[in-house]
C-alpha cells in the first residue's frame, strides 16, 4: 500500500516540475532564456536543442543575447528563432544573436494567461491519470488477495487527499503565472 502512495507522490512531483517548465515557456513582459527552449537548431544533420549549442544570456528586462559556440552556426541560431513561434525578429551582430521582445499588447496578455490555463489544466489532467491508475492498482491488489478493503479504501483516501494538495499546488502557481503576465 505505501509503495502505490510513494509511486504517485513521485509521479505527481514530476508533474509538478513538468508544469514549472511549461510555465517557463510561456512569455511574460520580462526577458527569459526559457523562451528559446524549444527551438531545435539542425546542427551538422542532427536536430540540437539550442541551449545545448549556445549561451544565452539577458542583458536588458527586454532582449535576450544567444551566443553559438561554434561561431559558423550563428547563421541558423538566428533563422530558428525567426521561424519559431515567439514572434520575433532577431538581429545579429558578429556571432551573437540578439531577440528584443516587444511589449505584450492587451490581446496578447490574455492569449498567454489562456495558454498558462492551457498547461495547468494538462497538469490537472496528468494528476488525475496518476490517482486512476494507482487506484486501478488498488483494485487488482484487493482481487489478488494482497490488501484488504479497508486498505484500499484507506489508499483511496490518501490518494484523494495527494491528488488535492498537488492540483492547490497547480493552481498556486498558475495564480503566480497570470499575475506575472498581467504586470504591466
Amino acid at each position: 500500500m505505501a509503495s502505490l502512495i510513494d509511486s504517485a507522490h513521485q509521479k505527481m512531483d514530476k508533474t509538478i516540475e513538468a508544469t514549472k517548465e511549461n510555465f517557463a515557456g510561456i512569455r511574460t513582459g520580462r526577458a527569459n532564456p526559457n523562451l528559446l527552449n524549444g527551438i531545435v537548431i539542425n546542427y551538422y544533420g542532427a536536430p540540437t536543442p539550442l541551449h545545448q549549442m549556445a549561451t544565452i544570456g539577458v542583458p536588458e528586462p527586454r532582449t535576450l543575447s544567444v551566443t553559438p559556440y561554434d561561431a559558423s552556426q550563428a547563421g541558423a541560431v538566428e533563422k530558428a528563432i525567426r521561424d519559431s513561434d515567439l514572434g520575433v525578429n532577431p538581429s545579429r551582430d558578429g556571432n551573437v544573436v540578439r531577440i528584443t521582445l516587444p511589449e505584450l499588447t492587451e490581446d496578447r496578455r490574455k492569449e498567454y494567461v489562456r495558454l498558462a490555463k492551457d498547461e495547468a489544466e494538462k497538469g490537472k489532467v496528468s494528476l488525475r491519470s496518476i490517482r486512476r491508475n494507482a487506484r486501478e492498482d488498488a483494485e487488482k491488489a484487493l482481487k489478488n488477495d494482497e490488501m484488504t478493503e479497508d486498505d484500499r479504501d484507506a489508499l483511496f483516501k490518501q490518494l484523494d487527499d495527494l491528488t488535492k494538495k498537488y492540483s492547490a499546488t497547480i493552481d498556486d502557481l498558475l495564480a503566480a503565472k497570470q499575475k506575472e503576465i498581467l504586470e504591466v
